[in-house]
């Protein structure tokens, strides 16, 4: 069974960075398109951030230009390095297959950002 194990959050202040780092087991990294998700309190849970098998990337509106999602096929894991943190980015970040057919999540990661 595919497994994720997110890794990185905390408290971090507006305009700050951050490094979520995600690793999987079950799996190869470089087979399958991956992405990271967040869910904020009392909303749903969105892609913010993916990445394809040929390396092409995609990022939701909101954090394009100050997120960036990269892949380490040595370590097996998924990475989201977040810069100018804003407080709207508070959330519980996960990271997954794209592949709908695997849907089993992981803890998530909390990062909260301050004012």
């Amino acid at each position: 069974q595919v497994q994720m194990s997110e890794s990185g959050g905390g408290l971090v202040q507006a305009g700050g960075s951050l490094s979520l780092s995600c690793a999987v087991s079950g799996m190869m990294v470089s087979s399958e398109a991956m992405g990271w998700y967040r869910q904020a309190e009392g909303k749903q849970r969105v892609l913010v951030a993916q990445i394809s098998r040929t390396g092409g990337r995609y990022y939701d509106p909101s954090v394009e230009g100050r997120f960036t999602i990269s892949r380490d096929s040595d370590k097996n894991t998924v990475s989201l390095q977040m810069n100018l943190v804003k407080p709207e980015d508070t959330a519980v970040y996960y990271c997954k297959p794209l592949r709908a057919s695997i849907d089993n999540w992981g803890r998530g990661t909390l990062v909260t950002v301050s004012p």
